[in-house]
C-alpha cells in the first residue's frame, strides 16, 4: 500500500520542495504523510468542488498547484476549505512554486511544448523560461496558436504585427518580468496575468505580450502530471479534476 510520503518522494525526483520560492508554502499542508492512499484527485486548486468531486470518487487525497493554505491561519472556520478537508479525512499535498520552476517537468515546461516552444531554459534565479518557435510568426499569429492550444475562451496580446521566434514563457502572473525578457533577447512574453502598468512598460521595452489567463496558463500542467505520477506509482489511481476552471466568460 502506497502512503502519501512516497508520492512525495517521487515529487521531490523532479520538483524538489525545497526549490520553492522563500514567499511559497509547498508539500503536505493537510493531513499525515504515513496515510494509506488509492486513489488522489489531481487540480489547479482545492475548491469545495473539487473536495466533493475527491469524495465523490473516493480519494484520500487531493494533489493541487496552487496551496490551500498561504497566509498564517488565525482561525478555521465551520465553511473553509481546510475545515472541510479536515472534517472528511483528506489530506493536502500542495506543487506550486516547486513546479512552476522544474527543469525537467513542471508548468512552464508543459506550457512551453503545448504552444510549441522549443529548446527553453530557466532564467537563473527567475520564473522565465525561454526558447524559440520553429518558424518566425506574426505575434497575432502566435497568439491565436496559444488560443487553439490551452482551449482558450479568449486572451490578450499586444503588437500583432511584430515578428516573433524567441519566446519568453511565465505561467500564471509573469507581467513584472516583461523588461527582463526584452533585455535577454524575448520578441514576446507569454504570460496568464499582467497589470497595466506592466503592459506599458513592455510596450516601452518593445517587447510584444500575450496574455492567456492564470488559469490556462497553469492548467496545462494538471493531465501531464497526472500522467508521470501513474506512470511511477501504479497501485494509486491518479485522477484529473473536472471541476477546476477561472469561471471567466467572454462577450
Amino acid at each position: 500500500m502506497r502512503r502519501i510520503k512516497d508520492i512525495t518522494a517521487f515529487v521531490n525526483s523532479f520538483a524538489p520542495l525545497d526549490s520553492a520560492m522563500d514567499f511559497d508554502n509547498v508539500g503536505l499542508l493537510v493531513g499525515s504523510e504515513n496515510m494509506d492512499v488509492t486513489k488522489a484527485l489531481v487540480a489547479l486548486d482545492i475548491t469545495d468542488e473539487v473536495i466533493d468531486e475527491a469524495l465523490y470518487n473516493g480519494a484520500q487525497l487531493i494533489i493541487s498547484h496552487h496551496p490551500v493554505i498561504f497566509e498564517p491561519l488565525r482561525s478555521i472556520d465551520a465553511d473553509s476549505i481546510v475545515y472541510k478537508l479536515i472534517k472528511n479525512s483528506l489530506s493536502a499535498l500542495c506543487l506550486h512554486t516547486n513546479l512552476d520552476l522544474s527543469p525537467e517537468f513542471g508548468v512552464n515546461t508543459c506550457l512551453a511544448d503545448a504552444v510549441g516552444v522549443k529548446n527553453a531554459d530557466f532564467v537563473e534565479g527567475e520564473c522565465l523560461y525561454i526558447g524559440e518557435l520553429d518558424k518566425v510568426l506574426s505575434n497575432r499569429e502566435f497568439a491565436r496558436k496559444v488560443k487553439e492550444a490551452l482551449g482558450c475562451k479568449g486572451l490578450r496580446y499586444t503588437f500583432g504585427d511584430k515578428t516573433v521566434k524567441r519566446v519568453a514563457i511565465c505561467s500564471g502572473s509573469g507581467g513584472d518580468l516583461a523588461p527582463l525578457a526584452s533585455e535577454l533577447g524575448a520578441d514576446v512574453l507569454l504570460t496568464g496575468e499582467i497589470k497595466h502598468n506592466q503592459l506599458i512598460a513592455a510596450d516601452h521595452c518593445g517587447i510584444a505580450v500575450v496574455d492567456a489567463g492564470h488559469f490556462k496558463t497553469e492548467d496545462v500542467v494538471i493531465g501531464p502530471l497526472c500522467e508521470k505520477l501513474g506512470e511511477a506509482l501504479k497501485d494509486v489511481e491518479f485522477i484529473r479534476s473536472t471541476k477546476g476552471s477561472d469561471e471567466v466568460d467572454y462577450l
